[in-house]
């Protein structure tokens, strides 16, 4: 076999390719030298360093890019090496999702649905909405939406399908437990309002419980109509639960806290760049309710606006917090809109508790991941001399919760991995078909035997293969999934929530908290009383 040589053409453009690469590389070190040297541009540097790339990318980048989308990619970056997961661009149909969750408005049909085995389920009609004067009840499966079968679709799809503009009709074909033959209704959409309290009810031994789900433009007035109601059918105590509660508008997170103290008492400080972002929000009214004992409960995902309320009533000895730490988001974002394009959600502020605290939660670099070290918290003190923290969200004043699963409940659901949410169908299915069998008469059923081995049964036809120890062992769980959906679809929501409560740590917390206490102050010292000594929190 014989050693072919290149040809001298060969060997020339090897040399000019050669060279090229030789190039490029000399000059990427020199960039990359220049750069460390220097550091920082001047605007008029890193416009040219904008524009120069820019034009590399468009003329000679591998693939084509369209300039819309090159000028896209630069906002995502720039804003994502901000390092702020708060500031962002949204593209029109989430800027739009924004906006109807700061007012708590859409068109639709108020249904409240969840997908189940690849069908839309409903779950509960919203009171006043369309869907309710059609007579949709929880359980129906919407088979078809404007003849069009709804087998498999998203969440996302069918929510488009659903909603619309005010004045247009929607025909849906559903599947009702106990009615042999589909229904067919055509329903009008309208304007929906969300309202923030999810639910209103009383506990018995005279305490209020309100859910408080989200701080949109009515918040303040849909609690006060709330309270009020509630101290009608004689409530002595409100467990006000922020649980869950994202956040939103902040003048909504003000006027709730003005709601409950005195004028001249300062709610949050802001603190930012700008002039107009530097503002210190305090009372202006007289509280409504001074000699109601108030529990407000909250874990990792009360944030926001919800953490501004607890931190001020905290602070100020108003209210009693428990529950776990709440997600520690101590920022204001502005909202700028770009029209057909979509907006800017950019943090603009931080802000801090009445006492001076920032709840901003920690995050450690990428050379601190590993380090087992806790972080010390700043500590600070209420207007009583209380002890409360900075760092690391608000910290209740009675830890209570869930904090970590049982073992064997830990088991299980790492065994389902994937098929946790064939499980839930398997549960859902059984449920309605209880409703349809009437295989239970009263919402305080108890979950037999029985119902876990047709859930077994429903989970083997699902595909769904783990060892039954493994499922056996984990009864409580199941049990609660079970009763759960059983009494979501036989018997209501309420029913539902009542269950729901029976089996709730920290709201069973609040409960035996509440119990003799007829003022904030004995509410605080019972707590107090109550609490087992230790030293300062670590930032978990």
């Amino acid at each position: 076999m014989k050693l072919r040589l290149p040809s001298a053409s060969a060997r020339a453009r090897t040399v000019i390719v050669a060279g090229t690469l030789l190039g490029a590389l000399v000059t990427g070190g020199w960039l990359l030298q220049r750069g460390s040297r220097t550091g920082m541009f001047t605007t008029y540097e890193g416009a040219q360093l904008f524009d120069n790339v820019l034009r590399h990318v468009q003329n000679d980048y591998v693939d084509a890019i369209s300039d819309s989308a090159i000028y896209r990619k630069s906002v995502d970056g720039m804003l994502y090496e901000l390092r702020d997961p708060y500031s962002t661009f949204l593209p029109p149909d989430r800027f739009a999702r924004l906006s109807e969750s700061t007012t708590g408005n859409y068109a639709g049909l108020g249904l409240e649905t969840d997908l189940r085995d690849g069908w839309l389920i409903v779950v509960a009609p919203l009171p006043g909405g369309p869907a309710e004067r059609a007579g949709l009840q929880p359980g129906d499966r919407i088979v078809e939406i404007m003849r069009k079968p709804a087998k498999g679709w998203t969440s996302e799809e069918a929510s488009k399908a659903l909603r619309g503009k005010p004045g247009t009709s929607v025909t849906l074909k559903i599947e009702r437990p106990g009615v042999p033959n589909p229904i067919e209704i055509t329903l009008v959409r309208t304007t929906i309002h969300q309202s923030a309290v999810r639910r209103s009810s009383m506990l018995g031994d005279g305490v209020g419980y309100i859910d408080l789900k989200a701080f949109s433009d009515s918040t303040a007035k849909e609690l006060n109509l709330a309270i009020n109601n509630l101290l009608a059918h004689g409530m002595k105590t409100l467990v006000l639960d922020l649980r869950t509660n994202p956040g939103g508008l902040l003048n909504q997170g003000v006027r709730v806290s003005d709601l409950f103290l005195n004028p001249g008492q300062k709610i949050v400080s802001m603190r930012g760049r700008l002039p107009e972002a530097n503002r210190e929000y305090a009372d202006t009214a007289r509280q409504r309710w001074p000699n109601l004992p108030l529990i407000v409960l909250v874990d990792g995902r009360s944030a926001s606006a919800a953490e501004i309320v607890a931190g001020a009533l905290q602070d100020h000895d108003r209210a009693l917090i428990v529950g776990t730490s709440t997600y520690g988001k101590g920022s204001a974002q502005s909202v700028v809109s770009f029209g057909d394009q979509g907006g800017l959600k950019l943090t603009t502020a931080r802000w801090f508790t009445p006492v001076g605290r920032s709840i901003t939660r920690r995050q450690p670099s990428d050379d601190e991941t590993d380090d087992p070290t806790p972080v010390k918290r700043e500590r600070f003190h209420t207007d009583s001399g209380r002890v409360v923290y900075g760092g690391g969200g608000i910290t209740p004043d009675v830890a209570a919760g869930d904090s970590t699963a049982p073992v064997v409940e830990g088991n299980f659901i790492r065994a389902l991995g994937a098929n946790a949410g064939h499980f839930r169908d398997a549960v859902t299915d059984y449920a309605l078909y209880i409703k349809t069998t009437h295989g239970t008469t009263s919402p305080d059923f108890v979950v037999t035997p029985a119902m876990r081995d047709e859930v077994w049964k429903r989970m083997r036809e699902r595909g769904i293969d783990i060892p039954r120890p493994v499922f056996d062992d984990a009864e409580p769980l199941v049990s609660r999934v079970i009763g759960f959906d059983i009494a979501r679809y036989v018997f209501g929501s309420e029913a539902e929530f009542r269950r729901r409560a029976s089996v709730d740590k920290a709201l069973q917390r609040a409960l035996e908290l509440a119990h003799g206490a007829r003022s904030e102050s004995e509410l605080l010292h019972k707590a107090t009383a109550q609490a087992q000594p230790g030293g300062s929190p670590e930032d978990q």
